[in-house]
């Protein structure tokens, strides 16, 4: 007989307590997260620039984004807190017989740093031209071997759902699903329809299906699956729907996911039986609605992406003060 699981509405704010690091003067730069954005082509620079900022207003040290040569003036222009790396390359700009010199090199400038990174967001801004998709799938490849987290959005779930095999089994990945996302993923694992009666069933059998990788499930609540338990996050948000805040998302959770684990880590936790997967969504979710709701109800209708990341700080002081 099958086990339903219902969603369960979790406390979010002891998981934001408990997963993030105390600011300590013996601490040194990095400790607290370095964190890599694969994403940004010439027509969307803002996605990767909303993802890597938002990890270092939650409180990352370090914030990169690999993009494509186009891309990287636009974005280094936005701010000088990001180092931006402009190696991806689009179809357009490749000779045929030069792509696989090409990949190769894009994916070794990529390996160099890979060892140094705690998590990785793919797909921001990232577009869909094959040449850059095939390299990204490789850099996707060579993260699952350094056992490097990956957060997955945007496009990145485009390349996912039709390439399974990149994520399937393994356990640090995550994909960050909005409604059409959701239903194209579950269309293409489970070949049905999305189940609005017994969603939360559905949603454990997608996790389980792609071999325990953690869904969260955006929408009215966020939806949490590792394939074994569901948690949900109900935190009252926003009604300005503006573009850009599942970039904050994906960033955000990167960030709590690489504290997760740094906290999972220590003998002296109770975390080490949790999935840090899944405290890195609660956590991410959570912050940001908090700092949605702030901006709202400063800004309301004119409420843009960027009112959202400058409230990040304070929505996370208020849960966990810095000292």
């Amino acid at each position: 007989m099958q086990q339903h699981l219902s969603s369960v509405e979790v406390d979010a704010d002891s998981v934001i307590r408990a997963i993030t690091p105390a600011l300590d003067a013996s601490r040194h730069k990095g400790q607290a997260g370095k964190i890599a954005v694969i994403g940004g082509c010439r027509e969307y620079t803002g996605a990767p620039y909303f993802a890597a900022i938002s990890a270092l207003k939650i409180g990352a040290d370090l914030s990169h984004v690999f993009c494509t040569k186009d891309a990287a003036p636009v974005i280094k222009s936005y701010s000088p807190e990001l180092i931006v790396h402009p190696i991806l390359e689009e179809s357009y700009s490749v000779r045929e017989e030069d792509k696989k010199i090409i990949s190769g090199k894009v994916l070794a400038e990529v390996d160099k740093w890979m060892e140094r990174f705690d998590c990785l967001v793919i797909g921001p801004g990232l577009g869909r031209d094959p040449f850059l998709l095939d390299c990204v799938s490789e850099i996707m490849r060579h993260a699952r071997q350094s056992n490097v987290p990956i957060v997955i959005d945007g496009d990145g779930l485009f390349l996912v759902t039709n390439n399974l095999d990149l994520v399937s089994g393994y356990a640090l990945a995550v994909l960050t699903p909005n409604v059409n996302e959701y239903k194209r993923l579950v269309q293409k694992v489970l070949s049905s329809e999305v189940d609005d009666v017994d969603g939360t069933q559905q949603l454990v059998s997608l996790s389980k299906q792609i071999g325990g990788v953690t869904v969260l499930k955006k929408g009215k609540s966020d939806l949490i699956s590792d394939g074994a338990t569901v948690k949900s996050v109900s935190i009252y948000g926003s009604l300005r729907r503006c573009g850009g805040q599942g970039d904050i998302l994906s960033g955000s959770v990167a960030v709590f996911l690489s504290w997760a684990r740094q906290a999972a880590s220590d003998p002296n936790s109770n975390l080490s039986s949790k999935n840090p997967t899944v405290l890195g969504c609660i956590a991410g979710s959570a912050i940001l609605r908090k700092a949605a709701s702030l901006a709202f109800s400063n800004k309301k209708r004119s409420t843009v992406t960027g009112d959202i990341i400058e409230c990040l700080g304070k929505s996370v002081e208020d849960v966990c003060p810095a000292c």
